[in-house]
C-alpha cells in the first residue's frame, strides 16, 4: 500500500465518522423516553435469577434496594434493553457493557506499580461505542444524587467525564497503535497531576486508598478471611457471604465434595489458558481450601468461589477468586460471541480492554454436579485492589474522577475501535457532553423509577 493510499484511507475513516452526524446529530443522543413496550424491568430481574443459586436472591436484591445508584449497579440487563432503542453512530468497539463508576479502580499491575483501569468485564461484547459512554453518565448522575449534589453539579460532573472522554479519543485518534496500547494511568500520575486542581482532603483521601491497595494482598486475605482448624488454615464461615466448601450447599448447588470436586477441576482445567511461565507459577502452588464467597451487586447468586492456594509454606499464599461466566446481557441487542465459552469472552475482552490484567487471569469450562457446562474465568482475589470511596466523594471529586474514567474508556475504545472515525463523530465542541448530560438525567429519573418499582415489590405480600 503506497503512502497516498493510506493518506486516502485515514481521510475516509475521518470522513465517515463526520457523515455519520448526518445521520444520527450528536445531539440525539440526549433523548430517552421509555418505548411503549419497554419491558419490565422486575421481569428482567427474575428472570436473570432462574440459574442462579436460590438462596442468594433476597441479598441480591436487598442490595439493589438499597438506593438507585445500587438498582443500577446491578440492573445492566435493564439498561442493556433500553440502550438498544437509543440512537447509535455505527462504530463498533468491545464494550465493557457495564462502566459503572464503581466497576473502575486501582490495581496492581505486573510491574508492580499500580494502575487506574476498568475491573469488571461480565458483560463486555462487541458494540457501540456510544452505550458504556451513556452507563458511565447515568452512574455519574446516580452517584451525584446519591450525595445530594444538586443538578448544577450532576452535570458538571458528567460534562467532565465525557469532556475528557472526547478529547481522549481523539488524542488517540493521532497517535500510532503501539502508543495506544502502551498508554495507562498510573497512581502515581494522578496524584501528580490532580494534587493542585482537587480539594486537598479528597487528594489525601485518594492518596491513602493507594497507600492501602499496596496492603491488599493474598497475605492480608489471609489474615482477614482464614481461620485455623486442626492446626491448619481454613477459609472462615460468614455464611450467606462464605460458605466453606464443606459445608453442605442448598439443593441444586450440590454437597460440599461434589462442589470441591469442581472447584479443583476449574483449577487443574483453567492453567491451560495461560502462558508457559505463568503456568509454572502455578505449579509451585497447592491447593488447601475454598469456600463459595459473594461478590458485588449484580452478580449476586451466580457461582463464584474463593480458593485458597499456599506455596512453599504460609508465609508464600496465593488466593483465587473462581466466577461463573453467562451470556452477556448485552448479546440479545449486539449478536452473539465469536467465543463459544463465556470465560473466555470475559478474558479475552479483558485482554483486549486493559492496559495491565493480571498474570493469574484465565477461563475454564467444567461440568457442574447436575452435569451442565458452565463457564468460569479465574483471577487472583486480592491483588493491590481498590475503588474510590463514592459515599464521600465531593463535587470537584467526582468530576475529577468521572474525568479519570473518560480517559480510561477511551483508551479501552481505542484499542478495539476506530478512533479517527469515532474522534471525528464527536468533532471539538462539547455538543456530544451536552446531550449525554441531558440523557443521564433523564435516564436517572427512569433508574429512580425502577428503584421505586423494586422496592414495592419487595414489600408486596407473597401470594399463595
Amino acid at each position: 500500500m503506497s503512502t497516498a493510499e493510506r493518506v486516502t484511507s485515514r481521510d475516509e475513516r475521518i470522513a465517515r465518522g463526520r457523515a455519520a452526524r448526518a445521520e444520527i446529530r450528536r445531539r440525539d443522543h440526549g433523548e430517552w423516553e421509555p418505548a411503549a413496550d419497554r419491558a419490565d424491568p422486575i421481569e428482567l430481574l427474575e428472570r436473570q435469577g432462574r440459574d442462579r443459586i436460590a438462596e442468594l436472591l433476597p441479598l441480591r436484591y436487598e442490595r439493589m434496594s438499597a438506593s438507585p445508584f445500587t438498582f443500577f449497579r446491578g440492573s445492566a440487563a435493564v439498561m442493556a434493553a433500553d440502550l438498544a432503542r437509543t440512537p447509535v453512530s455505527g462504530e463498533r468497539v468491545q464494550l465493557c457493557g457495564d462502566a459503572h463508576l464503581a466497576n473502575f479502580g486501582g490495581f496492581g499491575a505486573p510491574d508492580r506499580t499500580i494502575v487506574f483501569d476498568l475491573n469488571d468485564f461480565d458483560e463486555t461484547l462487541p458494540g457501540p461505542w456510544e452505550w458504556d459512554v451513556k452507563r458511565l453518565a447515568a452512574s455519574i448522575v446516580l452517584a451525584a444524587r446519591d450525595r445530594g449534589f444538586d443538578s448544577d453539579e450532576q452535570a458538571a460532573a458528567v460534562h467532565a467525564a465525557v469532556g475528557a472522554y472526547r478529547r481522549a479519543i481523539r488524542d488517540f485518534a493521532g497517535q500510532s497503535h503501539l502508543d495506544v496500547w502502551y498508554a495507562r494511568l498510573n497512581a502515581d500520575s494522578v496524584i501528580e497531576e490532580w494534587r493542585s486542581r482537587v480539594p486537598r482532603a479528597q487528594m489525601r483521601t485518594f492518596e491513602r486508598n493507594v497507600e492501602k491497595a499496596r496492603s491488599k494482598t493474598s497475605m492480608k486475605a489471609v489474615a482477614r478471611l482464614t481461620e485455623r482448624v486442626d492446626g491448619e488454615l481454613r477459609i472462615a464461615a460468614d455464611p450467606p457471604l462464605i460458605v466453606p466448601i464443606e459445608d453442605e450447599l442448598p439443593e441444586g448447588a450440590g454437597t460440599g465434595p461434589e462442589i470441591e470436586q469442581l472447584v479443583r477441576g476449574i483449577l487443574s482445567g483453567y492453567a491451560a489458558s495461560l502462558t508457559g511461565a505463568t503456568r509454572r507459577l502455578l505449579e509451585r502452588y497447592h491447593y488447601v481450601h475454598a469456600a463459595r464467597k459473594v461478590v458485588g451487586v449484580g452478580s449476586v447468586g451466580t457461582r463464584a468461589w474463593i480458593a485458597l492456594l499456599i506455596g512453599d509454606d504460609e508465609r508464600d499464599p496465593l488466593f483465587l477468586q473462581l466466577k461463573e461466566a453467562n451470556a452477556s446481557v448485552v448479546e440479545p441487542f449486539a449478536g452473539a460471541s465469536r467465543f463459544n465459552r463465556h470465560g473466555r469472552r470475559v478474558v479475552e475482552g479483558q485482554w483486549l480492554m486493559q492496559a495491565a490484567s493480571d498474570i493469574c487471569l484465565g477461563w475454564v469450562s467444567v461440568d457442574d454436579p447436575d452435569g451442565n457446562r458452565r463457564d468460569f474465568y479465574v483471577r487472583q482475589l486480592w491483588d493491590w485492589k481498590r475503588s474510590a470511596d463514592l459515599e464521600r466523594i465531593v463535587p470537584a471529586g467526582l468530576s475529577a474522577y468521572g474525568q479519570m474514567c473518560g480517559w480510561t474508556l477511551a483508551r479501552a475504545h481505542a484499542r478495539s475501535g476506530d478512533a479517527l472515525a469515532i474522534g471525528a463523530y464527536l468533532g471539538g465542541g462539547d455538543a456530544f457532553e451536552r446531550a449525554i448530560a441531558r440523557f443521564a438525567a433523564t435516564y436517572s429519573d427512569q433508574t429512580e423509577r425502577d428503584h421505586a418499582a423494586l422496592v414495592a415489590h419487595l414489600a408486596a405480600p407473597v401470594r399463595q
